[in-house]
């Protein structure tokens, strides 16, 4: 029975399905695309792909990617994933330089906003600090090893954001839980500090975002998640300013008052957000000074299209999304195709309080043309990507909906998963 339970779980593993992710330079300088273990990299500055090169010592990434970040000025750039491994490079030359390994599979990712240190969180639920340059007592970490400093309590931590003057360092899991913790000068001492709780969401938390208008640089936190809703914060004092429920202001509820099929989970922001149940995207505004949220406009998509990650720059000339997964198993080809799409006209207009102009560009209107997209996304022939296309739609929809839903088990079932865990096989 134990071996069977190892078997089926073995399986399951091969059998799941990780999205393609997006990253976007805080200067427009490259963009990056991660499908399944693969980091692809385009110069948009210098216009030209870009080969990467490891002089960590450590592997590359031999299975799926779900995370990636860029640090606030750029300078660092991070990556980690189910292989345990977390990835630093340097953007400047695309070199890795160091890779640490993670004791269980990594769910997200950050850079400090003075790029000293990178946070991981792992899906038990434990958040860790590795140090760039020198330790907290002016000494190199011994073996470039992680350091635990804060936990989830076995919830799997889905999001980790710093703010913006980096004096705190934002936390969001799947059991509805979003902490804001003091980031310590010396974080590899422990972040004990927790300076508030940002509570209010009723299914799992997915992603976060800041926003810093002039008027307020201390900014405010945009949450959203798994009950349809993007939360507006003081995240200081962890208040709730407010809510934006989605349902029938963006047709995601049907006309007798049920949710349309697919859900309608907010998987991904940078101040924008987007529904798995729309093809496309939903455009926010945000009235600070009334400390509101409305809907601006929703950009629809071709039905074959369902973005599974979004990427903005500070200079949000344009909004990038991908869609793409790690493994389409029933296809039975190992290549790995992404699509890029590029929203530009999202702005709001100064003398107006809508956004009128989102427009989908073309291949050939984005930045870096038909070369950037041949770098990015994998290619297959016509009649393959089509088939491909309309799978990896179903594959996300599926994916999206499995990923952060927590799993029931009967009381003799995990007593035998018990049983068979690894770990404890080892220590006997």
């Amino acid at each position: 029975m134990e071996e069977n339970l190892i078997e089926k779980g073995e399986s399951s593993r091969e059998g799941e399905v990780a999205p393609a992710l997006i990253a976007i330079h805080p200067r427009d300088k490259s963009a990056v695309v991660a499908v399944g273990p693969e980091l692809r990299v385009y110069d948009i500055a210098g216009n030209c792909p870009i080969s990467l090169s490891d002089d960590s010592g450590g592997p590359s990434h031999s299975e799926s990617i779900r995370a990636i970040g860029f640090g606030a000025n750029g300078s660092v750039f991070a990556s980690a994933g189910d292989d345990k491994l977390v990835k630093i490079w340097m953007p400047d030359s695309w070199h890795c330089t160091k890779t640490v390994y993670a004791e269980k599979r990594v769910s997200a990712v950050a850079v400090s906003r003075n790029g000293q240190h990178v946070v991981f969180a792992d899906k038990f639920g434990l958040v860790w600090a590795i140090a760039l340059g020198e330790g907290d007592e002016g000494q190199a970490p011994i073996d470039n090893k992680a350091v635990p400093i804060l936990g989830h309590y076995c919830s799997i931590v889905t999001s980790l954001k710093f703010s913006p003057d980096g004096r705190f360092i934002v936390s969001a899991d799947r059991d509805f839980k979003i902490r804001i913790t003091v980031f310590p000068k010396r974080p590899l001492k422990g972040a004990h500090e927790i300076q508030s709780f940002c509570l209010g969401h009723t299914d799992f938390v997915s992603c976060l975002a800041f926003a810093c208008p002039i008027d307020y640089p201390q900014g405010f936190l945009l949450s959203g998640g798994g009950d349809s809703t993007v939360h507006l914060w003081d995240f200081v004092s962890g208040r709730l300013l407010h809510t934006c429920d989605f349902g029938a202001q963006a047709g995601l509820v049907n006309s007798n008052g049920t949710e349309m099929e697919g859900g309608s989970a907010v998987i991904d922001s940078g101040c924008i957000f987007d529904k798995c149940s729309l093809h496309g995207i939903i455009l926010l505004n945000c009235d600070f000074s009334a400390r509101t949220l409305s809907i601006a406009k929703v950009v629809t998509m071709e039905e074959s299209y369902v973005p599974t990650s979004l990427g903005l720059s500070d200079l949000p000339k344009h909004l990038w999304m991908v869609m793409g997964v790690s493994n389409i198993p029933t296809l039975g080809t190992t290549k790995l195709l992404s699509r890029v799409r590029v929203v530009s006209g999202f702005q709001k207009d100064p003398s107006d309080s809508c956004v009128h102009n989102a427009i989908i560009m073309g291949d050939g209107e984005i930045p870096g043309g038909e070369e950037l997209l041949e770098k990015l996304q994998g290619s297959l022939d016509v009649a393959e990507e089509e088939v491909t296309l309309a799978a990896t739609a179903a594959a996300v929809k599926t994916s999206m909906h499995n990923l952060l839903i927590k799993k029931q088990y009967s009381v003799e079932k995990r007593e035998l998963q018990k049983r068979s865990r690894n770990d404890k096989k080892l220590k006997q």
